[in-house]
């Protein structure tokens, strides 16, 4: 199969975070472009619940992307909320997708991984990644999970060959 460039979405989850001052945000746009992917849009929203579910539905919503990302909020702090907002949007959890980023955080931060909460699943034909908040583990959740699953190339499967079949009833 040859290569399928995807449209990317990243949300950068933050209270104190914008553009001039990201660095999470940078590195997931620097991977997605010079993967071959597209970067659809980069977005900067408030550590709200309310906010983060209601732009997660518009663009589930949307046709111009297949890929949902967000990085910060998945702390344990009381503002942390990107889990329970991404969980409340998905029809199935990718469990797999927490446990291996939790697998090669321990192999560099030892038992300081069990922290983090991130999640991914699917809502429509969208796939939702939340990944913590720092650019180590933007760097770890692409270089080591994303940039593979979100290969058409990748063998023996990837998630990209499931795309035409995501809304089969």
């Amino acid at each position: 199969m040859a290569f399928i460039s995807l449209g990317i979405v990243v949300i950068v989850v933050s209270d104190s975070r914008n553009e001039q001052t990201d660095k999470s945000g940078k590195v997931l746009e620097e991977r997605i472009i010079n993967s071959g992917h597209k970067l659809v849009e980069k977005i900067f929203l408030k550590d709200n619940l309310d906010d983060i579910k209601r732009k997660l539905k518009l663009l589930v919503n949307s046709n111009n992307h297949n890929v949902i990302i967000l990085s910060g909020g998945t702390g344990l702090t009381g503002r942390d909320s990107t889990p329970e907002a991404v969980k409340s949007i998905i029809t199935k959890e990718i469990p797999g997708f927490g446990e291996i980023f939790r697998m090669i955080s321990y192999n560099k931060i030892s038992t300081s991984s069990l922290q983090s909460r991130a999640v991914a699943g699917l809502s429509g034909d969208k796939f939702i990644f939340a990944l913590p908040g720092s650019p180590g583990a933007c760097k770890d959740a692409w270089d080591n999970i994303l940039v593979h699953q979100l290969n058409s190339d990748t063998k023996p499967c990837n998630l990209v060959e499931l795309i035409p079949r995501l809304r089969e009833k």
